[in-house]
């Protein structure tokens, strides 16, 4: 069954499979219906699903984009721009089709609001363009949250080969429902900083990510991800903020908090327009941490972002 709707430039469909076989049931007629009208395709799910399917098309496969999700995907704040619109821009003409899997199984309840969160804000991302972009979701592994949420967060949902129009779809309920105030340890190392301590705050997250464990590599991610807060904040966020960072598992975290509304959910998630002054800190942070959480309120937003170790 297609699942290109006639009249409609942005398609958005959920795939729900229980097993191998409705998996490649329902992805790789997909990119052969795509291929067949000289679509551009890309396929971009965790690494297992992603031979799944090149198996499957064997030489049919030339022509196909590949990206492994745990990659390419692990912080789910850049897949809009570093993925799914990267490779739409990348083929203005006509219509692309997309296979993009945000959601598996080993990702963590850290991890699941910035992912459902991304899942919704796709529908406003590619409202008007001309492309399908198909979600699979794995019903036997997931939770039965997570397939509630996929309901809401895609006007159609396709089960066993079967199209069906969803009851409760709503993004927009589900960007604020997963607007959650961030918890953070009584013990974390905290600055405040104004316009003459951004420097020195830069400084102070540095050293205590290295006593931390942050391996030198990281160190410069950390740094630019810090600077571009805190200027923000400065900037947009009431001229002040504070600085805080700690150690969670395997990952070193900072945030940054300050008394401006971030009131635009798409922030950091929209590629730079070429020749685009300013308006890249949070896209930049995006590509530099592994996850990204943000919790915006009337009177304060608060951006953490994690680095493994």
């Amino acid at each position: 069954m297609s699942t290109v709707a006639t009249g409609e430039s942005f398609v958005h469909p959920a795939l729900f499979y229980r097993d191998e076989r409705e998996y490649v049931a329902g992805t790789v007629p997909f990119v052969q219906e795509g291929l067949a009208a000289g679509e551009a395709v890309a396929v971009a799910v965790p690494g297992p699903n992603l031979e799944v399917i090149k198996n499957a098309l064997g030489s049919g496969a030339e022509g196909v984009q590949f990206l492994d999700m745990t990659e390419a995907g692990r912080n789910p704040g850049r897949i809009i721009p570093g993925v799914l619109r990267a490779f739409a821009d990348a083929h203005p003409e006509g219509h692309v089709r997309i296979i993009g899997e945000p959601i598996w199984a080993g990702r963590t309840a850290t991890e699941y609001p910035a992912c459902v969160q991304h899942e919704a804000l796709i529908n406003s991302a590619f409202q008007g363009r001309d492309a399908t972009i198909l979600c699979p979701y794995d019903t036997v592994r997931l939770d039965a949250e997570v397939i509630a949420d996929a309901w809401a967060t895609h006007p159609t949902v396709i089960d066993r080969g079967r199209e069906l129009s969803s009851p409760s779809y709503d993004w927009q309920t589900v960007v604020t429902r997963y607007n959650e105030p961030l918890v953070r340890p009584a013990g974390a190392a905290t600055v405040s900083f104004g316009a003459e301590e951004l420097p020195a705050a830069r400084h102070f997250a540095v050293k205590e990510a290295e006593v931390l464990g942050l391996p030198g590599g990281r160190a410069q991610d950390l740094a630019l991800a810090v600077s571009e807060l805190t200027t923000n904040s400065v900037i947009h966020g009431g001229g002040s903020g504070t600085l805080r960072i700690w150690a969670e598992s395997e990952r070193i975290v900072c945030e940054v908090e300050d008394g401006g509304r971030l009131a635009d959910p798409l922030a950091g998630r929209r590629p730079a327009a070429r020749g685009q002054l300013g308006g890249r800190g949070l896209l930049l942070v995006n590509y530099l941490a592994d996850l990204v959480r943000v919790h915006t309120a009337p009177d304060g937003t608060t951006v953490r972002f994690y680095l493994s170790r």
